[in-house]
C-alpha cells in the first residue's frame, strides 16, 4: 500500500485514485458539485484555491491544492520506487 501526498501532509492510497484532473472546466465543477450532494467530497485544500480534483474508486471526490502534474509526479515516484527490503 503506497500512499501519495496531496497537500499539507495530507495523504491518498495510490492505488485508489482512477484519475487526477483539473478543476476549470465546467464538467468538473459539476463533478464537484455532484460529489458534495452525495457527501463524498473531501476538500484538503486548508483553504487554498483547489488545483486539483482526485477520483477515487469508491467514487469520492478529493480537493487539492496542489497542482495535478506535481500529484502525477508523486504518484509515479511512489509506484516506481523499488520495495525495500524489510529487516528481520
Amino acid at each position: 500500500m503506497g500512499l501519495v501526498n496531496i497537500g499539507f501532509g495530507n495523504m491518498v492510497v495510490s492505488s485508489r485514485i482512477v484519475v487526477v484532473l483539473t478543476p476549470a472546466s465546467a464538467p468538473m465543477k459539476r463533478v464537484k458539485k455532484g460529489a458534495k450532494e452525495d457527501r463524498k467530497l473531501i476538500d484538503a485544500t486548508h483553504g487554498r484555491k483547489t488545483r486539483a480534483i482526485i477520483v477515487t474508486d469508491s467514487d469520492h471526490v478529493i480537493l487539492s491544492a496542489v497542482q495535478p502534474e506535481t500529484i502525477a509526479q508523486r504518484f509515479t515516484t511512489e509506484t516506481t520506487r523499488p520495495e525495500e527490503d524489510s529487516v528481520q
